[in-house]
């Protein structure tokens, strides 16, 4: 019998495109192939157009326009040409490549500000309201920005009509889904309108939800608009505590969810890691093994520093090569495509165990496969690990996986040793069956 891992069917797995980092267009290409060549199957571009003074991306001042900055002094006509083009190529090697919707507010000094003055939230006073969200225990506004009022605009019709014909004309220009820019913030309504109204003319299109730093209630009520998938706190999660896997409980059986070990939201785990190449690399296969999808941005592959800007990360940003991950990302990818496993949101349950340092993550599916993940959370020292694995498999069945895709059987009285950030992978079937087996993997 051949101990090659077959291939299943893939999940999504995200490279994001931060385009003031990847500067002009014309460059685009050759980072769509180096995450073609990693094992993407996604890109994510965030907001490309024209912005307000500020220059945030996401004060986005024209949602049909093209931001000077990655498509330069082009002739009328000519941005939409080459920006077809490019996600023409990243279909052709297999990717498909999404957007960002932002349709919770626009730059203050967007002409919809007083062309369609009723859009706005204003306070008392007439002044346009600006979003914000908690930062720390602490209140930020973004002065930059204008709220949209999508609930109750006396113009909320035409206003549900304007996100259609931008949605729509991402759509025209070869995107092939979104991830939805504070999605929480948008009226539930909206958001099935609005999904509802793309699908029936474009059914294959994907929404991901951006949930994070809501409530789970909240997260629940965004994702039963229609959404397919939620971006998940995983890389908040030190492993040990118990709060990720509780939050996934509650919302694995409505909506899977892709983690990441960094965003461009976040700071760079290299920086936040100080360039240990071992706990990085445990941060990105658990990562993409506990849950569907798994996103990273770019330059997460190179241990670059520099946290990404929305304002201010230009080209001159791109940074000297610290390490390569490239092959370890494309191991890992491989891996995931190749066991059913892997592709689903499934149970997650912690494994008492003695040592501090070593975690027992285990991963269920409904029909009792389990996968166990041993893992050493210790940077810096061998753990040894003996363990029964009598009360955690249904028989003497076990595989131990590795990334290069092969397996051997294991004894039930499991006894190894584990270097700084080793994860072991184990294969089996479950000794018990999970009572909420009918809740799980509802959306696989």
């Amino acid at each position: 019998m051949s101990n090659q891992i077959q291939t299943t069917q893939e999940s999504p797995k995200i490279y994001n495109l931060f385009p003031r980092l990847a500067g002009h267009i014309e460059n685009w290409l050759s980072h769509i192939k180096r995450a073609h060549e990693m094992g993407f199957n996604w890109i994510y571009i965030n907001p490309f157009h024209p912005t307000g003074s500020s220059g945030s991306l996401y004060a986005i001042k024209d949602h049909f326009g093209f931001n000077p900055l990655f498509f330069g002094s082009q002739d009328h006509g000519r941005p939409e040409k080459l920006l077809r083009a490019v996600i023409k190529e990243a279909n052709q090697l297999g990717l498909r490549v999404m957007a960002d919707l932002v349709i919770n507010h626009t730059s203050k000094q967007s002409p919809l500000v007083t062309k369609h003055p009723g859009w706005y939230k204003r306070d008392e006073k007439g002044r346009l309201i600006h979003p914000g969200a908690m930062d720390k225990g602490k209140m930020v506004y973004w002065r930059d920005l204008a709220e949209i009022d999508n609930l109750n605009s006396k113009d909320r019709k035409a206003l549900w009509s304007y996100w259609v014909s931008v949605s729509k004309n991402y759509l025209d220009l070869g995107f092939s889904g979104f991830r939805c820019d504070a999605a929480y913030q948008v009226p539930r309504d909206l958001w099935a309108f609005l999904i509802d109204e793309v699908k029936q003319s474009h059914p294959e299109t994907l929404f991901f939800a951006e949930t994070l730093g809501c409530s789970v209630e909240q997260t629940l009520e965004v994702a039963k608009s229609g959404f397919e998938y939620i971006f998940n706190s995983f890389k908040w999660w030190d492993i040990k505590k118990s709060w990720f896997i509780d939050q996934h409980s509650q919302t694995r059986s409505v909506v899977p969810s892709v983690s990441f070990p960094e965003s461009h939201d976040t700071v760079r785990a290299a920086a936040e890691l100080k360039d240990l190449i071992p706990e990085i690399e445990q941060r990105y296969l658990l990562a993409a093994l506990l849950t569907k999808g798994v996103m990273i941005p770019i330059g997460f592959e190179f241990g670059f520093h520099k946290r990404l800007n929305v304002k201010l990360t230009s080209q001159g940003d791109w940074e000297d090569t610290r390490f390569d991950l490239r092959g370890f990302i494309r191991k890992i990818n491989l891996f995931k495509n190749s066991q059913p496993i892997f592709n689903q949101e499934t149970h997650l349950e912690k494994i008492p165990v003695k040592s501090p340092n070593v975690v027992f993550l285990a991963k269920d599916t409904k029909d009792g496969q389990r996968c166990l993940l041993i893992i050493n959370k210790s940077n810096s020292k061998t753990q040894p690990v003996e363990a029964d694995m009598t009360d955690l498999f249904s028989d003497g069945n076990i595989k131990e996986l590795s990334l290069e895709q092969t397996w051997r059987y294991i004894p039930l009285l499991f006894e190894t040793k584990m270097e700084p950030c080793e994860v072991k992978i184990l294969l089996g079937e479950k000794a018990t069956p999970l009572p909420d087996q009918a809740a799980d993997d509802s959306r696989t």
